[in-house]
């Protein structure tokens, strides 16, 4: 980083990744400071800046680099190694020593105090204490904690619809040997398959086993399901044309035969877009084709991607789906797991938040065999259909994946800059 660099730092100000200390911080504060970037995406901490962004500056010495490297490794576990420089006179005779850390990979980082651990996220320019739902979504993200097979209190078998497990065993398993009169022959198999868990001594449903099997998953938990929009313009208003809350397993019950018998939510979520959008029809030599605003197979897929990589620890917010005048977004609440990207998602990288949901949905035909829908179907998807990309856009809270209604038009001053730059 050099001088002109950190000017615009500097005249930017603190924010969620940039951080101004003065260089008496102590050890303890500038701990959490470095934790709290650690949990987050990473940042700079600028040593020799005030409050009201003047340079107090600091001197160059071995010994200031030493002790950031003691507090990195003593205070803060696991323990980091940041990058550290120093920025020569960025005022005559000041001198700013520039703390560069990267985004933790072994998330959650804990600030040692006293032998006790204190975790610390970032919020906008300052830093907190993690509280327990965000400790538990940094845990999950690093992978040490599936959120998904958590109990779930006051629930046992009978809060699961047997049907459905029937069906799963007996029809996409093939397993008919089963027996299903007596409960107490179902529970250690539904434990097996992290459907139940056993909490104080009892057999109960996990939270994947009730998001896919449960009779009424959104009485324990709220944030289950699927939250239906349709506006008649292209931003959110008052006036809708429905908005609905769609409920139930993720799964459907369907009869030997295939028969659909009760939907499940990615059944319920496309009954929803073919009655809130208009469908035309053509004739393809001499058969009769319906063609609908978005494709069904896309919309399915979208659905499903974020029914099994959501975020569970955020309650009190559902997926939604909305549909404007122009397109459809699919939101699912969470930020993506740890490295994940946009950029890697479009080239096919997998990930997998709640593994016991992939296996089952996959089980299902619902998603992908190689884990690659947004690859495989959603973006080829649309560019068949009507030569539109999807945006996929990943914000701190949530991921949004935009299907275009129809190919959009660059505006007249898009279009004449476009002109004016050509050659």
């Amino acid at each position: 980083m050099n001088k002109i660099e950190f000017l615009e730092f500097l005249h930017n100000g603190e924010n969620s990744k940039v951080e101004f200390k003065n260089v008496n911080v102590s050890a303890d504060k500038l701990a959490k400071e470095v934790v709290s970037f650690l949990n987050h995406e990473g940042g700079y901490i600028f040593l020799g800046v005030e409050d009201d962004h003047t340079l107090s500056g600091t001197v160059i010495d071995k010994n200031l680099e030493e002790w950031v490297v003691s507090i990195c490794r003593d205070k803060i576990d696991p323990p980091t190694n940041p990058t550290l420089l120093w920025i020569r006179d960025v005022e005559p005779g000041k001198d700013v020593f520039a703390i560069d850390i990267a985004p933790g990979i072994s998330k959650p980082y804990a600030y040692i105090k006293n032998k006790n651990e204190e975790y610390y996220i970032r919020v906008g320019s300052t830093n907190r204490k993690a509280s327990r739902e965000e400790l538990q979504r940094l845990f999950q993200a690093s992978g040490q904690l599936n959120y998904g097979l958590k109990p779930v209190y006051r629930t046992d078998i009978n809060s699961l619809d047997i049907r459905r497990i029937s069906e799963y065993f007996n029809r996409i398993l093939g397993d008919e040997s089963l027996s299903w009169d007596d409960t107490s022959e179902w529970e250690p198999l539904l434990r097996n398959i992290d459907i139940m868990t056993e909490y104080r001594g009892q057999s109960v449903a996990t939270i994947d086993g009730l998001l896919l099997f449960g009779k009424d998953p959104k009485r324990f938990l709220p944030q289950s399901g699927i939250r239906a929009f349709c506006y008649p313009g292209t931003d959110r208003d008052y006036a809708t044309h429905a908005d609905e809350y769609l409920k139930g397993p993720m799964v459907s019950l369907k009869a030997q035969n295939g028969t659909l018998v009760e939907p499940g939510l990615a059944e319920q979520a496309w009954d929803f877009v073919k009655r809130n959008t208009t469908k035309t029809a053509f004739l393809d030599g001499m058969q009769r084709v319906d063609r609908w605003e978005y494709p069904e197979h896309v919309v399915r897929e979208a659905v499903i991607n974020a029914l099994v990589h959501r975020d569970y620890t955020i309650a009190g917010t559902e997926i939604t789906l909305t549909i404007y005048a122009d397109r459809m977004e699919i939101e699912s609440p969470g930020r993506l797991p740890n490295t994940v990207t946009v950029e890697k998602i479009k080239a096919g990288f997998r990930y997998m938040r709640n593994q016991t949901l992939v296996n089952i949905m996959r089980d299902y035909g619902y998603a992908e065999a190689r884990g690659m829908g947004v690859r495989n179907k959603i973006i080829p998807g649309m560019l068949e259909h009507n030569d539109t990309e999807p945006d996929l856009i990943a914000e701190e809270d949530r991921f949004i994946i935009r299907l275009w209604k129809e190919k959009q038009t660059p505006s007249p001053h898009e279009s004449s800059s476009l002109f004016d730059g050509a050659s």
